[in-house]
C-alpha cells in the first residue's frame, strides 16, 4: 500500500517537529518535507508533489490562504489541511473557498489529526467533526456564506471604524487575499507605504496579523464576504 506523502508548512520549528514525530510513527504516512513560509510552501509543493499539505494559516509573507489559492490556481494535486491557532467559522469558510480540504485548530488531538489526513487523502472534506463529500462541502459553504452575509450589527455606532479611508481601502484588499506588493501595485503606492499602513491597522485593531484583521473587518460589517472574491 502506498503511503500518504505529507508536507508540513509552519513557521514554528517546535510545532513542525511535533507534527513530524507524530506522523513518522504511522506506517501509512510519510513526511516528505517541511517549510516555514509561503514561498517555501509553493516551491516544495511543486518539487515534492505531496498528497497532503499541513498548512499553517498564519505564515510570514504570503499567508496560508494565499498559498492555498495559488496552488489551486496552478492545478496542484496536493490536498490542503489548514491549521490555525484560533477556530473561527468565518475563517474556515475563507479556507474552503481558497481550496482547502480540511480546517483544524492547532490544539487538535493527534489521533484526530491523523484521521483528518486519512479522510482528506480519500477525497473527503473535514470541518471539525463533520465529514463531507464534494456536494456536502458546497452545501456547507453556501449556508456559511448566507450567515456571513447577514448584517453583523444592528446599531450604527458599532459600524464605526478607527481606520482612515486609505487604511480601510488596504484592509479591503487584505480580505481578498492580496499581498502587500499586490496592494501597492493596485493602489499605485510603494510597498513600504503599504507596510506602514498595515502596521497602523494591526495596532488600531489590536490584532496580531493580517488574517485576524480581515476577520475583524468581516465581523464588524466593514467588508462583506461577497466583496472578498476568494
Amino acid at each position: 500500500m502506498d503511503k500518504i506523502s505529507v508536507l508540513i508548512i509552519d513557521d514554528h520549528p517546535v510545532f513542525r517537529q511535533g507534527l513530524r514525530d507524530i506522523l513518522r510513527a504511522e506506517p501509512d504516512i510519510s513526511v516528505v518535507g517541511e517549510g516555514a513560509d509561503g514561498d517555501e510552501a509553493q516551491k516544495l509543493a511543486a518539487s515534492l508533489d505531496p498528497d497532503v499539505i499541513l498548512m499553517d494559516i498564519n505564515l510570514p509573507g504570503m499567508n496560508g490562504l494565499q498559498v492555498t489559492r495559488k496552488l489551486k490556481t496552478e492545478k496542484r494535486r496536493s490536498l490542503i489541511v489548514m491549521l490555525t491557532a484560533y477556530d473561527d467559522s468565518e475563517q474556515a469558510l475563507h479556507a474552503f473557498r481558497a481550496g482547502a480540504s480540511a480546517y483544524c485548530p492547532k490544539d487538535v488531538q493527534p489521533p484526530k489529526l491523523l484521521e483528518v489526513i486519512r479522510h482528506v487523502s480519500r477525497g473527503h472534506y473535514v470541518v471539525g467533526d463533520q465529514l463531507f463529500d464534494r456536494e456536502g462541502i458546497e452545501g456547507w459553504m453556501e449556508k456559511g456564506v448566507g450567515q456571513v452575509n447577514r448584517p453583523y450589527v444592528q446599531d450604527a455606532h458599532e459600524l464605526f471604524s478607527p481606520l482612515s479611508p486609505r487604511e480601510m481601502q488596504i484592509l479591503q484588499y487584505v480580505t481578498r487575499g492580496l499581498s502587500n506588493k499586490e496592494i501597492a501595485f493596485a493602489l499605485g503606492i510603494s510597498h513600504q507605504t503599504v507596510k506602514n499602513h498595515m502596521t497602523a491597522i494591526l495596532h488600531k485593531l489590536d490584532v496580531e496579523d493580517r488574517t485576524q484583521a480581515a476577520v475583524y473587518a468581516l465581523r464588524h460589517g466593514w467588508v462583506r464576504l461577497q466583496e472578498t472574491k476568494l
